[in-house]
């Protein structure tokens, strides 16, 4: 949608729980010397102003990057300090001014011999994330939608790869168009990894999304939760949920490592991180069968 502007919420608790999930999915493709190809397909403006006004309307990020800034070289957990070593390598002077967004992260983690398509569609956006990565050779930005752009520029040459998908959901159908687009890029990229991004909202409209990936014929979907808060019936963001499907061997057990400090963290004493499997070994719901 193009009336959605992600300064509002940028550093969030969703954005942390978000690209924590890409660290460890990333860690995964790192560990072998082949390139991959990283696909970023609602990849907004890259690096975010948390002084700006829009930024300092909501303060979201107070309550996401806010509560672990500066906790990179006090952690043993990997994942945690490489990602908060990547928000610290855009904050210099050591106040939190910047925030990265995940094609920014991307760009830090990626090798001289990994691509990445970053696809945006509104025009401000676009425009600052051509600004902040036309010199580097790795990266080609799109300015396209992603539900035609994804399937027409899959697969690449680089047939390893990731796909982020994390729309605003604004339309109601984002829902389970796009269950769609994924299973649609699945038959052309079959071998890639797809993390999708959603809300936990009271209203509790990512049930439709989870439903549809479990019906997909999506051999392998790990599901990651972050709650940070009661449910409000007023409307409000409990919690973010990640769907991975074709989640790379010990993703599970990372996440449950990783996932249930950081909630902690964030919220002290109510935050909690949950994890499992939607499908496994093409079984829905196998619920005999725990993580790790």
């Amino acid at each position: 949608m193009l009336s959605y502007q992600h300064e509002y919420h940028a550093g969030n608790f969703a954005d942390v729980h978000k690209h924590l999930c890409l660290r460890v999915l990333f860690e995964s493709l790192l560990k072998k010397e082949k390139p991959f190809c990283y696909v970023d397909c609602h990849a907004g403006a890259g690096i975010h102003d948390l002084a700006s006004a829009q930024a300092q309307t909501t303060a979201e990020f107070a309550g996401g990057i806010g509560k672990l800034w500066r906790r990179f070289e006090a952690t043993d957990l990997h994942s945690l300090s490489a990602y908060l070593a990547g928000v610290a390598s855009l904050n210099n002077s050591g106040v939190l001014r910047h925030y990265p967004g995940s094609p920014e992260l991307a760009r830090q983690w990626l090798r001289p011999q990994d691509r990445a398509l970053l696809l945006e569609l509104h025009p401000q956006a676009q425009q600052a994330l051509k600004k902040n990565f036309r010199s580097d050779t790795r990266i080609s930005v799109h300015n396209r939608d992603c539900y035609e752009g994804l399937v027409a520029l899959v697969p690449p040459p680089i047939r390893r790869g990731l796909v982020l998908l994390d729309p605003s959901y604004e339309l109601k159908n984002e829902y389970r168009d796009l269950v769609a687009l994924v299973v649609a890029a699945h038959k052309r990229w079959g071998n890639a990894i797809y993390a999708i991004w959603y809300p936990l909202l009271p209203a509790a409209r990512h049930n439709e999304l989870v439903k549809a990936l479990a019906n997909s014929g999506l051999h392998n979907i790990l599901l990651s939760e972050l709650l940070v808060k009661e449910i409000d019936e007023s409307g409000g963001m409990y919690g973010s949920g990640m769907a991975i499907v074709n989640p790379p061997w010990q993703t599970d057990s990372a996440l449950q490592t990783l996932l249930p400090v950081v909630a902690n963290l964030l919220a002290p004493g109510r935050g909690a991180a949950q994890l499992r499997w939607l499908v496994q070994d093409g079984v829905a719901n196998p619920t005999a069968k725990k993580p790790g």
